[in-house]
């Protein structure tokens, strides 16, 4: 009897070894396919939205939802909600019955206790609830991995959660001459400016700067407000985030803040209001950043935003609002422009465009 109970429990050691493998192939795979710079891209994006999973757990997570969308379980091709069984109950969701999950890499974990914590190997390691001895120290370390499951709110039924402000495409006219100006301090910064017919061209975006080319992209199928707001963030990174500047941000979300609050400065200048598009993307990225919190991050930027900002607007021949000085001390006409660089815009096709 005891040979049988043996050999059940080999077994069953060999399947949850044989799925475990399964899992690691699959995140390998994934990983495999990330093959441009615009896939990396985007992967780091899907990280810091799910960034309470690991990297590695959160390309599990695209991965199977993606077979999810192609086998028509799920609505969309990405997630959106991701949580365990009893996660969702506590939150009044139930899994829909049938609905698999989504295999992640849990940790394995386990309590250690020693009288001299300098010594590596006085460490032994407690039994469930065992206690430690007077005077030593515990600690737990990860022993190993096992398989845990997560479900997408598009496979669970049950009570509405509350979301969040997603940021609002702008819609109307732009200020006159703005996107002139802005197109023309992008060529003076040594950048191509490139339209693009719509996001798909550029990966899902409305805007994107490329370091290595020097090239500024802006999708045009959207109202003129928008289009504008896309360019002014893009000449904030242009201005802040190159990479080759020692004084560039050292996370993604500070360099997305930075470059959307200039947009909003900018914006406010020429009574153009950002804020449905600005808040909820700044407080989404704010929101990726480590040990701190949005309102630390905003904090942070805003006095490089406030001088990248200021050094666009005295640049630019606009009409601007007042600055703040006292009337008859505003100047009366627009501070003289610099000769201009010769600027080149190139329209260019979604296949073309597809990398930057």
């Amino acid at each position: 009897m005891s040979t049988t109970l043996t050999e059940r429990q080999a077994r069953k050691q060999a399947e949850r070894e044989a799925k475990l493998e399964a899992v690691q192939q699959r995140l390998t795979t994934a990983v495999e396919q990330l093959v441009t710079g615009d896939d990396w891209r985007r992967a780091l994006e899907f990280s810091a939205k799910f960034r309470s999973r690991s990297f590695r757990n959160s390309m599990l997570i695209a991965v199977q939802h993606a077979e999810a969308y192609e086998q028509g379980r799920v609505p969309t091709p990405f997630p959106t909600y991701v949580a365990g069984y009893k996660q969702w109950l506590t939150l009044g969701r139930q899994v829909r019955k049938g609905e698999a999950g989504y295999q992640i890499l849990s940790p394995k974990t386990a309590r250690f206790a020693t009288s001299t914590p300098s010594d590596p190997s006085s460490w032994r390691r407690l039994a469930t609830n065992e206690k430690a001895q007077p005077g030593e120290t515990v600690r737990t370390r990860m022993t190993g991995v096992r398989l845990a499951y997560v479900w997408d709110i598009s496979l669970t039924e049950g009570d509405d959660l509350p979301t969040t402000p997603a940021p609002q495409i702008l819609k109307g006219e732009a200020p006159e001459g703005l996107w002139d100006g802005l197109a023309d301090l992008i060529t003076e910064e040594g950048y191509e400016l490139r339209l693009v017919s719509n996001a798909t061209a550029i990966g899902g975006a409305n805007g994107l700067t490329d370091f290595q080319t020097r090239e500024v992209s802006v999708r045009i199928d959207m109202d003129d407000s928008a289009q504008v707001k896309s360019l002014c963030h893009e000449l904030g990174h242009v201005l802040l985030t190159d990479p080759d500047s020692p004084d560039a941000p050292f996370h993604r979300g500070i360099a997305e803040v930075e470059a959307e609050s200039v947009a909003l400065m900018v914006g406010a200048a020429h009574s153009m209001d950002t804020s449905a598009y600005t808040v909820p993307y700044v407080t989404t990225w704010a929101n990726t950043v480590p040990e701190t919190n949005p309102v630390e991050v905003v904090q942070a930027t805003a006095e490089r935003v406030r001088r990248a900002a200021l050094g666009i607007l005295d640049r630019l021949d606009t009409h601007q609002t007042a600055t703040g000085a006292p009337p008859g001390l505003e100047p009366r006409v627009p501070t003289a422009k610099a000769p201009q660089a010769e600027r080149t815009v190139q329209h260019v096709k979604p296949s073309e465009a597809i990398g930057l």
